[in-house]
């Protein structure tokens, strides 16, 4: 447990600061917040350990309090149940995706954040590019932008992240096959993905595929970019493309991280990358569009409050 002036923080991996909750759970909620001195913020980490914090905090939120309650957990379906379920009309939940790739280049001393844009590039354009390769190859999950050994930190993170909260979900039955799965996905990374193909390759039926797609896109393992169409006569709607949240994950799986740029899936991973971090930036719902007779790809977003907005990918 750490706390400071404004914030208290209790980590639920930890025994003693789960036992405290418990304890003040069964007081009032002024005495219950007492017993934490009172702190403006409460932020309880790994609140998916104790399914029932959500109905704990639930009763706590007073108007007469001046507090505020922040449940951090993992991408565990079950926090957002909970949560959804015992605090409706009265959560915000904030998704935290691996970081942007501006904001990565705050740890290398060449890119300052005053230096503007394109200083970095005309001057920097050797250290961007080796950079991003780098980006592409290890993925830009805080814990695995700055260390020495990202690749044996991956390793342990796609374990930990893919097995732990996908499988604990309850909804997968079968951990080989959604193994499998996620091994013919990673392989296809940008080409278009056919649900159909799939269950032939695994044996499995369709429908099974797609209650196995839904999972790990709920926990931000990949999400799916369909296709966009307003016109059938001229644009190709069939097919849809799968889009791993971070390429580190992606690589993981494969357990290929070449930093080459001339590594045989280079142009799907700067895809894959490119749209991925399209929707990290825009936080928008993203389609993917192409013309008969044209291998350029156009990305669709629809954002709140901008409308629909198109662009090309490089």
């Amino acid at each position: 447990m750490a706390g400071g002036h404004d914030a208290l923080f209790l980590n639920f991996d930890l025994e003693v600061d789960k036992a405290r909750f418990l304890a003040a759970a069964s007081l009032p909620p002024a005495d219950a917040l007492r017993s934490f001195d009172s702190p403006p913020l409460l932020v309880v980490d790994e609140a998916q350990r104790l399914p029932e914090a959500a109905r704990i905090v639930k009763g706590w939120p007073d108007p007469r309090l001046l507090v505020q309650i922040l449940l951090l957990g993992s991408s565990s379906l079950n926090l957002l149940d909970q949560a959804a379920e015992s605090l409706t009309g009265r959560n915000r939940k904030l998704i935290l995706p691996p970081l942007l790739f501006a904001e990565t280049l705050a740890t290398q001393p060449w890119a300052t954040a005053e230096m503007p844009r394109e200083h970095l590039c005309r001057h920097c354009a050797p250290q961007l590019r080796a950079w991003l390769l780098q980006r592409l190859a290890f993925g830009s999950y805080p814990e695995v932008v700055v260390p020495p050994n990202p690749a044996a930190l991956l390793r342990e993170l796609g374990a930990d992240y893919l097995w732990k909260d996908v499988l604990q979900t309850g909804l997968v039955k079968t951990p080989d096959l959604i193994k499998r799965l996620l091994l013919l996905l990673a392989h296809q990374a940008g080409s278009e993905v056919s649900v159909s193909e799939l269950a032939t390759q695994l044996q499995m039926a369709s429908p099974t595929v797609e209650g196995y797609l839904d999972p790990l896109e709920q926990t931000f393992v990949i999400f799916r970019l369909p296709s966009f169409s307003t016109n059938p006569r001229n644009e190709i709607a069939k097919g849809r493309k799968i889009v791993f949240w971070d390429k580190g994950i992606r690589n993981a799986l494969l357990n290929t991280f070449s930093v080459d740029a001339l590594r045989p899936d280079i142009g799907a991973l700067w895809e894959n990358w490119a749209i991925a971090e399209d929707n990290r930036w825009r936080c928008s719902c993203s389609y993917r569009y192409r013309n008969r007779g044209s291998n350029a790809i156009r990305i669709v977003t629809k954002c709140i409050g901008l409308g629909q907005q198109s662009h090309e990918l490089p």
